[in-house]
């Protein structure tokens, strides 16, 4: 099988950003964002999907960090949808229920070529440490976008927002390792292509 491996970038006025990902990895990652909590939780992308991961980002934090989450998302996006190549063999779909102590978060995956996201997420904080909670959101939308596939995530319970958002980030994860998954060698779709 060939390397199911990508690197991207992305420079605008607003950020540069590069991303590098290895969807066979081992759950290795170096993240610089200038957000630590995003660092974080990207962090738990990596290890919990069992992605080798390299993100550096600069953007214009001095206004917020935005630009740059929203950017992260687009970059990653791009480099997951190359790495994945024609999608052959893989799984495909998968559900992952991650919980932190009182929270637990349910997720929902679809790598059918279609970008679509449900976020049935709400946060009672507007931050956690140095990031908007509404940029998680914003982070997945990105993602999934130029990812090219389907995502439902839910928090069905929680009070923890730092539990919340990385229950959130965890079940990501793990509903991308069981659906990029490679167990066959047709492309799992009836149409062909995904």
């Amino acid at each position: 099988m060939d390397p199911r491996k990508a690197t991207k970038s992305r420079k605008t006025n607003e950020t540069e950003i590069r991303v590098s990902l290895n969807l066979d990895g081992t759950g290795e990652y170096q993240i610089g964002t200038g957000i630590p909590f995003f660092d974080h939780m990207l962090a738990q992308l990596a290890r919990h999907g069992h992605f080798d991961l390299e993100i550096s980002a600069k953007g214009d934090l001095e206004i917020d960090g935005h630009h740059t989450v929203e950017d992260v998302g687009w970059v990653l996006g791009q480099a997951f949808r190359e790495a994945g190549g024609d999608r052959r063999g893989i799984v495909r779909f998968a559900h992952a229920y991650v919980p932190l102590d009182e929270a637990l978060t349910r997720v929902v995956i679809d790598l059918s070529g279609r970008p679509y996201l449900v976020y049935k997420v709400e946060f009672r904080a507007t931050r956690i440490g140095d990031l908007q909670t509404e940029l998680i959101e914003e982070f997945l939308k990105a993602f999934v976008q130029e990812g090219r596939f389907n995502l439902h995530v839910e928090n069905l319970y929680g009070r923890n927002q730092h539990h919340i958002a990385e229950t959130i980030f965890k079940a990501t994860a793990r509903g991308l390792h069981v659906a990029t998954r490679v167990e066959h060698t047709q492309v799992p779709s009836t149409k062909g292509v995904l």
